[in-house]
């Protein structure tokens, strides 16, 4: 009898361009340039720079692939790994809801990087991420909620999405993309202690996934065997990793349910487990006319997860910290109207913020967490200073696919974050934009940005 791992093994392996329905290829290209966008808004982060000066100390001195935060060049393995941390740290990448999974920052830094490296089609570059996205996605279901209340999944179902977008672009049959997996899954990796210190680890999840992917297909390409039920087996992730693994989850709708449709895009700068919560409270504040300081209480109704991954941080110490704190989240957003990458930065530590962030409160609420994680509803309870008690509720976050981000949203988006971090100008983001937005129709992917000769130059 087949497998579960064989099946989405041959899926990867066999998926076409022509196979994808037109939305979904247009999505995928929405997708695209979202992730462009948080890849260059990496640019300066120190986390990134520490990796991307790993890189260049561990990396050849040239090659065909872009990194992008550096303008330099370098193989696809240490391209994609600095692209993949880079597209993390600013919290602006995307979800999908059901996995609780970031799909685009492994799946297009090894994309981008082989295709440029292969002198591949903008059409393969889509489909080989379209096979990334699917089989990560899905992986992420199988492992279901347990697993993400230790483990980061995006740098563990992440390492197999890697794999089956690199798999793809090197041509892998179903056999080598089956060993593929294998060797992907048993580097899989991602532990989310690291939020209690404020750690730098996220970045490194995403980058190891990435890279550790793209090593593991093509060595499989040469031959190299992996296990062969490394997803389901009695030694494989869900033994180790998961109390309440689905293995049915990993070929659900395979060919005629498109998981990549069902992603979402993030709006504010921050954990995707703050932002129901957060618009719910921005609905509230416009419906009444409310301004920050009109608060005296706020009750989030959250889900478990949120409370698993967003309970540790009391008092956060940095930046990105703070964008795993519930409180500060809905501080800045009720202060701003917004908890954008310029709040976090300039007033995450302002007493304003930091008084109303020891204001608001999680509660587990019954629906909330019986919805989650295929709906992500943000419920809120506030109370003014004087003496209301209202009421708001979300049911689709902005940036959900009910209430998604338009071409013009996308493209703005992008803009903000790359003249936040300096990583490129205005000139320099429209024209690769324009490129990526039409990068179906390119007989070959190119440099999206100007770069210098080497990694070290």
């Amino acid at each position: 009898m087949t497998s579960p791992t064989e099946t989405l093994s041959r899926f990867a392996a066999g998926l076409r361009f022509g196979d994808i329905p037109a939305p979904v290829v247009r999505r995928a290209e929405d997708l695209l340039v979202d992730w462009f966008g948080s890849a260059i808004a990496g640019h300066g982060a120190r986390p990134v720079e520490t990796i991307a000066a790993f890189a260049r100390e561990m990396g050849p001195a040239a090659g065909p692939s872009e990194v992008l935060v550096g303008r330099t060049r370098s193989s696809p393995y240490f391209a994609a790994l600095v692209n993949a941390a880079a597209s993390h740290v600013a919290e602006q990448d995307d979800v999908h809801n059901g996995s609780v999974f970031h799909p685009a920052t492994v799946v297009f830094p090894v994309a981008l990087a082989l295709a440029q490296a292969l002198g591949a089609s903008g059409e393969r570059l889509l489909a080989a991420a379209v096979a990334g996205y699917e089989v990560g996605i899905r992986v992420g279901e199988f492992l279901g909620r347990s697993h993400y209340k230790v483990f980061h999944t995006t740098g563990t179902a992440g390492t197999i999405a890697a794999a089956a977008t690199a798999g793809h672009l090197l041509g892998l049959d179903a056999a080598r993309m089956q060993h593929a997996f294998g060797s992907a899954g048993t580097q899989a990796a991602g532990l989310w202690e690291f939020l209690r210190t404020a750690a730098d680890s996220k970045q490194l999840h995403t980058a190891h996934a990435a890279a550790a992917g793209l090593m593991a297909a093509t060595l499989a390409r040469d031959s190299f065997t992996g296990a062969q039920q490394i997803l389901e087996g009695p030694q494989g992730l869900a033994a180790g990793m998961s109390q309440d693994a689905d293995p049915q989850r990993l070929v659900d709708g395979l060919g005629t349910r498109w998981a990549l449709a069902e992603t979402s895009f993030k709006y504010h700068a921050s954990c995707r487990h703050t932002h129901p919560a957060a618009d719910a409270l921005l609905l509230v504040m416009r419906e009444h006319g409310l301004r920050a300081e009109d608060l005296e209480q706020v009750s989030t109704h959250v889900h478990q997860g949120a409370i698993d991954v967003l309970g540790p941080v009391v008092d956060p110490a940095t930046v990105h910290q703070s964008k795993f704190s519930m409180g500060t989240v809905l501080a800045l957003a009720a202060r701003f109207g917004q908890a954008g990458l310029a709040e976090f930065d300039a007033h995450f530590r302002d007493a304003e913020t930091q008084a109303l962030r020891d204001r608001v409160q999680m509660e587990l609420d019954a629906e909330v967490d019986a919805a989650y994680p295929k709906r992500w509803i943000g419920k809120v309870t506030v109370h003014t200073r004087d003496g209301r008690v209202l009421k708001g509720r979300v049911d689709e976050p902005k940036g959900d696919p009910g209430n998604t981000l338009s071409r013009e949203e996308i493209d703005a988006k992008a803009l903000r974050l790359a003249a936040f971090s300096g990583g490129a100008s205005e000139g320099e983001m429209q024209a690769a934009l324009e490129r990526l937005w039409h990068v179906a129709r390119a007989p070959a992917v190119g440099m999206l940005l100007g770069s210098k000769q080497s990694v070290g130059a």
